[in-house]
């Protein structure tokens, strides 16, 4: 059965209780539970106390999928509803489990793991790219589709944007621009769609991953609250209609990605995307932070400390996967841009983010 009640308050719980394993385990659950909404699925009531038990460490991840897939095995009738709810549960226990691993490579390898991954067992092409054109009815387009990469062109085309975006230098751009670059980027490979289906939560789980390695814990709310506007975002992204005078734009997707890394507060509604919305105000994106020259690496720092002013540089280096060394520099460097100051001392002092973040 289909949750019906706020699972999302039940979650949240785990995180307002403090301890640092239970708070990264249930935030992992609330995006791999959120995502199954941009293919209009719910999880189940079962999914919810199994995911409970894991983040109380009851169980492992493990066990946490071999009882999911026993619930299934174990049920008599199989209804299409309860086809896609069993979809849901499998592929949010997985969701979680990658999102959980401190392991990542930036390829098109890696995006097809991720698809094998979450959907073996559950599509028969998993991990395989598709074999045909597509086309995909929008909401948000008045039922128009994006136009998607030809099949036989995915392979090069991934190869393509893979390496332009390993040769692109991050040095020197504010959080602004790296933002809009990252948006760029990400709309470009979602716009291939290498696979048949499952497309927009594969790219999701990579995006969150890819973006872990700038030093970001980004599985978080945001994602649990507007995975369907993260899926329309990209469609907009992806979208020409000159003789209507409609462009594609990522501005849509920047807010969403700000929104993930700094706790910014945009209004992420469906509607403001749908091509028929006439709200100009909706057209722009405001400035990413009063941070405006931080790098991204910057900006993980100072969003580590401004959660966590007590935390040492050992901890923050762990925290945003940088060497120790790097965080005494950045640390340095802020103190002296007027960000970040300390007080009362390197023993026992702690920090004080001085601008707005």
């Amino acid at each position: 059965m289909a949750q019906e009640y706020d699972w999302q308050y039940d979650l949240d719980e785990y995180i307002r209780q403090g301890e640092a394993d239970r708070a990264e385990k249930s935030a992992a659950w609330q995006t791999a539970i959120g995502l199954q909404d941009v293919d209009g699925l719910q999880t189940s009531d079962y999914l919810l106390e199994t995911a409970k038990e894991h983040i109380e460490g009851k169980i492992d991840i493990a066990t946490a999928q071999k009882r999911i897939r026993s619930y299934y095995e174990q049920r008599n009738e199989r209804l299409t509803a309860d086809q896609d709810t069993m979809e849901a549960d499998i592929v949010a226990s997985r969701i979680a489990e990658l999102l959980a691993e401190k392991t990542f490579q930036f390829s098109p390898a890696e995006l097809q793991s991720i698809h094998r991954r979450l959907f073996a067992g559950v599509f028969k092409s998993a991990g395989q790219y598709r074999t045909y054109n597509i086309t995909k009815k929008e909401w948000v387009l008045n039922g128009n589709t994006v136009f998607y990469a030809s099949f036989d062109s995915i392979r090069d085309t991934l190869d393509y944007d893979f390496n332009q975006e390993k040769e692109f230098s991050y040095a020197g751009l504010d959080a602004t621009q790296a933002m809009k670059h990252i948006a760029m980027f990400i709309s470009g490979i979602w716009q291939i769609h290498p696979f048949c289906e499952g497309n927009t939560r594969t790219t999701a789980v990579f995006m969150i991953k890819y973006l872990q390695t700038f030093g970001f814990s980004v599985s978080n709310q945001v994602f649990a609250d507007n995975s369907w506007y993260f899926r329309n975002a990209l469609v907009r992204a992806n979208y020409n209609d000159l003789q209507n005078n409609i462009h594609a734009t990522t501005v849509f997707l920047e807010q969403f990605i700000e929104n993930l890394l700094t706790g910014a507060d945009h209004d992420l509604k469906n509607r403001y995307m749908h091509i028929d919305h006439t709200e100009k105000s909706q057209n722009a994106i405001s400035e990413v932070s009063k941070c405006k020259n931080c790098t991204l690496e910057e900006l993980a720092i100072l969003r580590e400390i401004s959660n966590n002013p007590l935390i040492t540089q050992k901890a923050l280096a762990d925290a945003i996967g940088k060497s120790e060394r790097t965080v005494k520099s950045r640390t340095v460097e802020l103190q002296e841009k007027g960000l970040l100051r300390r007080k009362n001392g390197k023993r026992n002092g702690q920090w004080e983010v001085l601008v707005e973040i």
